[in-house]
């Protein structure tokens, strides 16, 4: 074969290993994005994570209430807990960023309130008895929003509102501004073949960098 049919050979060689090269690579990291996919908030990462807070609340056995979707939501403010009706129903529930949630007295257990424990929006004054919606708030920011019966909050009266997407969760391990922290774990598959993607460039490398430096019999195919 003359030099001019093997330089022509060489570099239909390299065009074709680029090319597997590339396309392996791209291959590689189209698979690991679909795999990882992409982090959001705290709402798609588990449960929220009250801290602790609801711990001994007696009507409150781990489930959250969904009325998401909708507009408004209620919470009843008296209902049967902790000995007497001194709870509120359901204890959790999670709405969406800008629905507005009603807090409806029972009329039973004396009187109640509805006030943030530390920091927060809610509070609905002093204590009443009279049945009915005598308080309601509109939620505008994500996240959890846990709240008290002043006067009953020694016999575990408390209750959460969990706000939007963006909110702690136990896989998140709670702390502040909700969601996932740090970058996302990479699953085994994806790195897998990101090992088999680094080994088949390699490997297409290594026998592109033979068959220039010691040539050989390969022709372009027609």
């Amino acid at each position: 074969m003359t030099d001019g049919r093997a330089d022509v050979s060489r570099r239909g060689f390299l065009r074709t290993a680029a090319g597997a090269t590339a396309a392996s690579a791209a291959a590689g990291t189209a698979t690991a994005q679909e795999e990882t996919g992409t982090s959001g908030g705290g709402g798609g990462g588990g449960p929220p994570d009250f801290g602790g807070f609801l711990d001994g609340v007696g009507n409150f056995d781990g489930s959250v209430t969904d009325a998401t979707g909708q507009d408004t939501a209620t919470v009843e403010v008296g209902v049967e807990a902790n000995g007497g009706a001194y709870g509120f129903g359901p204890a959790a529930i999670h709405v969406d960023n800008g629905a507005t949630v009603q807090f409806e007295w029972t009329g039973n257990g004396g009187g109640h309130n509805v006030v943030s424990d530390g920091d927060g929006p809610l509070d609905s004054g002093s204590a009443v008895s009279s049945a009915g919606v005598n308080y309601e708030h509109t939620f505008e920011e994500d996240g959890i929003y846990p709240y008290v019966c002043v006067p009953h909050e020694g016999l575990g009266m408390k209750g959460a509102v969990v706000v939007g997407t963006d909110y702690p969760t136990q896989s998140s391990g709670g702390g502040g501004g909700g969601g996932s922290s740090g970058p996302p774990e990479v699953p085994n598959s994806a790195k897998t073949l990101g090992v088999a993607t680094s080994f088949v460039m390699v490997a297409t490398l290594g026998l592109a960098y033979f068959f220039i430096r010691y040539g050989g019999d390969y022709e372009t195919p027609e």
